[in-house]
């Protein structure tokens, strides 16, 4: 890793050139590795901000383990740490779990992230590995070649037999918690839930089915207290679910009309402009604070 003085003074050069004014903010924040900012603040949206002040989740604790460390994405709000360390404390009560692996959070500074990661922007964030940790003493490079489990049939209509039921009581536990906003994942997986919840069923209005994330489930929490610059999202779980829990006929969509061959769209007579994303932001798309932030020393 290069040092923060060295790569911010290298950040700080690419941006006073003209000709690299429209850098990739993605290539700005990637190539940063520390925060900055005494004071953690969340800056802008999920999928289109930054982040001061962020904390580290340590590589290795007593109940989980950060996993691809080559990518440097163990950061996150203090919020996010503090709930992922307590997730990870009940993770481990349940049988056949020691804990958790975590996926990426967040970079140092947020922002988009080199591989165009759509959100994990402003440290609030997280994934969390379906694959039940059988040790928690991986080395660093055990920790780039092992991969987790698929929970979700190749058809993507039912869950398979790697879905258990820690698998519900651990997300269960996720989308109860109050600091969460709203737990992404496979649907089948949502639709298991539905079926077998018993009791108050809340927590399942926080669960949002989602394409892909049937090797993870993404927690996302709420804009922390006082955070003036954090966007909330909207529409709320509630207001997406009718204040029911979600499992009613937009959910079984995911694995019906979903999933059937679509036509081949029309050619427009004029093309459409092109929708920028993470992969192609730039600074001057981002909140104004960013562009201080992604230089601070």
């Amino acid at each position: 890793m290069l040092k923060p003085l060295v790569l911010c003074l290298g950040v700080a050069a690419s941006l006073a050139a003209p000709a690299r004014a429209e850098q990739l903010a993605r290539t700005l924040f990637g190539a940063v590795d520390a925060p900055a900012g005494k004071t953690s603040e969340a800056i802008g949206f999920y999928s289109k901000g930054c982040a001061s002040g962020m904390a580290e989740l340590p590589e290795t604790g007593p109940t989980w383990q950060a996993m691809r460390l080559s990518r440097n994405r163990n950061w996150g709000q203090p919020e996010m740490i503090s709930f992922l360390q307590d997730l990870s404390r009940f993770a481990a009560t349940l049988p056949g779990w020691q804990g958790l692996y975590i996926g990426d959070i967040s970079q140092p500074r947020g922002g988009p992230m080199t591989s165009g990661h759509a959100s994990h922007q402003i440290g609030l964030d997280a994934d969390i590995w379906m694959l039940p940790p059988k040790s928690l003493r991986l080395s660093r490079s055990e920790r780039e070649k092992i991969s987790s489990i698929s929970v979700r049939t190749e058809d993507q209509r039912n869950i398979n037999r790697n879905w258990t039921a820690q698998h519900m009581e651990l997300l269960k536990a996720a989308a109860s918690d109050p600091r969460v906003d709203r737990v992404f994942v496979t649907a089948p997986a949502k639709i298991e839930m539905c079926k077998t919840a018993r009791g108050n069923r809340d927590w399942l209005q926080k669960v949002r089915p989602i394409y892909g994330h049937n090797y993870h489930f993404h927690v996302r929490l709420k804009c922390p207290k006082g955070d003036r610059a954090c966007e909330t999202q909207k529409p709320t779980v509630a207001q997406l679910s009718k204040g029911g829990d979600g499992c009613d006929k937009t959910l079984e969509w995911w694995v019906t009309d979903y999933l059937k061959p679509q036509p081949a769209p029309k050619k427009p007579k004029k093309p459409a402009p092109v929708k920028k994303s993470a992969k192609t932001y730039t600074l001057a798309d981002l909140p104004n604070q960013c562009r201080n932030l992604v230089i601070a020393r």
